[in-house]
Protein backbone atom coordinates (compact mmCIF):
# COMPACT_ATOMS: atom_id res chain seq x y z
CA UNK A 1 0.00 0.00 0.00
CA UNK A 2 1.42 3.52 -1.13
CA UNK A 3 0.92 6.15 1.10
CA UNK A 4 -0.43 10.08 -0.41
CA UNK A 5 1.82 12.24 -1.63
CA UNK A 6 1.83 15.51 -2.67
CA UNK A 7 1.93 15.14 -6.00
CA UNK A 8 -0.66 12.89 -6.34
CA UNK A 9 -3.21 15.67 -5.51
CA UNK A 10 -3.64 18.01 -7.58
CA UNK A 11 -6.74 18.71 -7.72
CA UNK A 12 -9.00 21.69 -6.33
CA UNK A 13 -12.48 20.29 -7.46
CA UNK A 14 -13.29 19.84 -3.32
CA UNK A 15 -12.31 23.23 -2.41
CA UNK A 16 -15.29 25.79 -2.25
CA UNK A 17 -14.72 28.81 -4.46
CA UNK A 18 -13.86 31.21 -1.77
CA UNK A 19 -11.24 28.26 -1.15
CA UNK A 20 -9.67 28.50 -4.84
CA UNK A 21 -10.33 32.04 -5.10
CA UNK A 22 -7.97 32.89 -2.24
CA UNK A 23 -5.61 30.59 -3.84
CA UNK A 24 -5.17 32.58 -7.00
CA UNK A 25 -5.29 35.62 -4.94
CA UNK A 26 -2.28 34.58 -3.35
CA UNK A 27 -0.88 33.34 -6.46
CA UNK A 28 -1.34 37.00 -8.26
CA UNK A 29 -0.11 38.68 -5.35
CA UNK A 30 2.61 36.49 -3.68
CA UNK A 31 3.20 35.82 -0.08
CA UNK A 32 0.82 38.33 1.59
CA UNK A 33 -0.77 38.67 5.34
CA UNK A 34 -4.86 38.60 5.73
CA UNK A 35 -5.88 42.57 5.86
CA UNK A 36 -4.60 42.53 1.97
CA UNK A 37 -6.06 39.65 1.03
CA UNK A 38 -9.31 40.27 2.55
CA UNK A 39 -9.65 43.49 1.25
CA UNK A 40 -9.23 42.01 -2.80
CA UNK A 41 -12.01 39.07 -1.53
CA UNK A 42 -14.20 41.79 -0.44
CA UNK A 43 -13.61 43.92 -3.61
CA UNK A 44 -14.54 40.98 -5.79
CA UNK A 45 -17.64 39.10 -3.75
CA UNK A 46 -20.25 41.71 -4.41
CA UNK A 47 -22.05 40.59 -1.05
CA UNK A 48 -18.19 40.94 0.56
CA UNK A 49 -16.51 38.48 2.85
CA UNK A 50 -16.18 38.44 6.64
CA UNK A 51 -12.42 38.60 7.77
CA UNK A 52 -13.25 35.70 10.22
CA UNK A 53 -13.96 33.81 7.09
CA UNK A 54 -10.66 34.81 5.13
CA UNK A 55 -8.56 33.51 8.20
CA UNK A 56 -11.02 30.37 8.29
CA UNK A 57 -10.25 29.46 4.55
CA UNK A 58 -7.00 29.95 5.40
CA UNK A 59 -6.68 27.80 8.04
CA UNK A 60 -8.62 25.15 5.68
CA UNK A 61 -5.34 25.34 2.87
CA UNK A 62 -3.07 25.35 5.32
CA UNK A 63 -4.68 21.91 6.74
CA UNK A 64 -4.54 20.57 3.03
CA UNK A 65 -0.67 22.16 2.35
CA UNK A 66 -1.85 24.78 -0.27
CA UNK A 67 -0.55 27.57 2.11
CA UNK A 68 2.09 27.75 4.28
CA UNK A 69 2.21 30.49 7.37
CA UNK A 70 5.14 32.49 8.47
CA UNK A 71 4.95 34.09 11.47
CA UNK A 72 8.00 37.06 11.75
CA UNK A 73 7.12 40.54 12.88
CA UNK A 74 3.57 39.66 10.94
CA UNK A 75 2.01 36.88 9.90
CA UNK A 76 2.85 36.17 6.26
CA UNK A 77 0.35 33.56 3.90
CA UNK A 78 1.90 31.53 1.01
CA UNK A 79 1.37 28.99 -1.44
CA UNK A 80 3.04 26.02 -1.55
CA UNK A 81 4.40 24.31 -4.53
CA UNK A 82 1.73 21.85 -4.43
CA UNK A 83 -0.84 24.85 -4.79
CA UNK A 84 1.05 26.19 -7.35
CA UNK A 85 0.60 22.82 -9.39
CA UNK A 86 -3.04 22.51 -8.89
CA UNK A 87 -3.81 25.76 -10.01
CA UNK A 88 -1.53 25.53 -12.92
CA UNK A 89 -3.37 22.12 -13.39
CA UNK A 90 -7.13 23.86 -12.88
CA UNK A 91 -5.88 26.54 -15.43
CA UNK A 92 -5.45 23.62 -17.68
CA UNK A 93 -8.33 22.07 -17.41
CA UNK A 94 -10.31 25.63 -17.84
CA UNK A 95 -8.61 25.33 -21.08
CA UNK A 96 -9.50 21.99 -22.14
CA UNK A 97 -6.05 21.15 -22.10
CA UNK A 98 -5.34 17.42 -21.05
CA UNK A 99 -3.22 17.07 -17.85
CA UNK A 100 -0.28 15.02 -17.64
CA UNK A 101 -0.86 13.83 -14.21
CA UNK A 102 -4.24 12.57 -15.47
CA UNK A 103 -6.26 14.20 -13.05
CA UNK A 104 -10.03 15.65 -13.26
CA UNK A 105 -10.95 18.83 -11.71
Amino acid sequence: MSSSTESDDISLADLSSPHRDLLWVLSQTGPSEIPPLHHVLTDYYTDGIDQTRVCDTLEKLIERNYVTKHIHDTTEYRLTESARRALSARQAWQAGIPTTEGGHE
